[in-house]
């Protein structure tokens, strides 16, 4: 992997719960990154709370690394984004995560994402040291976001633009040989044609040319179409018995 295309660092800066560093540590590993850094942890490092809230994200937690300063912790980065809702009075470029994840793939040198403490988010002193604002359209009556969740948006941007693995697709049956639909539709009209379905005469061929259009459109493979036809023969068998009976 190229120097252009490591992934994004994770900078936590003055994370306040063990939860959330490991909440975080969880949401990075599930898009294929894992290198996070910590600035100045309110509760020191390692924190006993992260490790079970990271539900097995030990890789993450293990190579953390932890910096006395959010300059410190981005001094090897080209390209650094402070995630904010506001500027605070510093004008940058204003990127979405979808954005900054395209850049990531492209530009030369490292970036890395900052993320501030969970009550007060970044300080002015800190989206200074950023080339752009990640930002993310939310609510602007309530825009507070949880500190992991805020990294798994940018992670899964991220993630859009490398070959993580997709979960299989259940393996489809193809549709059913057109004798076997033709016997289901003829299935259809032997029980319907008693009842006085395709009554009145003139409108017989028009109704058959719907029920036809209604039962080929949803193209039921060979299983498919036996369950229907069991269906059919039981509700048949039942209708002869209550005749009977």
């Amino acid at each position: 992997m190229s120097e252009a295309t490591e992934p994004p660092v994770i900078v936590l800066v003055r994370p306040q719960l063990g939860e959330n560093i490991g909440k975080a540590a969880r949401a990075m590993l599930n898009f294929g990154l894992t290198e996070m850094r910590l600035v100045a942890p309110r509760d020191g490092w390692p924190n006993p709370s992260a490790g079970p809230a990271a539900s097995g994200a030990d890789i993450v937690l293990d190579q953390a690394r932890v910096f006395a300063s959010t300059a410190d912790a981005v001094s090897d980065c080209a390209h650094v984004y402070a995630t904010t809702v506001r500027k605070r009075g510093v004008t940058k470029p204003v990127v979405t995560a979808e954005q900054a994840a395209r850049q990531f793939a492209t530009q030369d040198g490292r970036s890395a994402i900052l993320f501030g403490p969970e009550r007060s988010g970044l300080e002015a002193n800190d989206v200074a040291l950023a080339r752009a604002i990640l930002t993310i359209p939310v609510n602007p009556d309530f825009s507070s976001i949880n500190l992991a969740q805020a990294v798994i948006l940018c992670a899964y941007e991220w993630s859009r633009h490398r070959d993580l693995a997709i979960p299989p697709r259940e393996e489809l049956l193809p549709p059913a040989p057109q004798e076997d639909l033709e016997g289901l539709i003829a299935h259809f009209e032997k029980l319907l044609e008693p009842k006085g379905y395709f009554f009145p005469e003139p409108r017989a061929e028009a109704t058959r040319m719907t029920l036809r259009s209604v039962l080929t459109k949803p193209g039921w493979n060979h299983l498919e179409i036996r369950t229907l036809r069991g269906i059919l023969s039981s509700l048949s068998r039942e209708s002869v018995k209550g005749t009977d009976g």
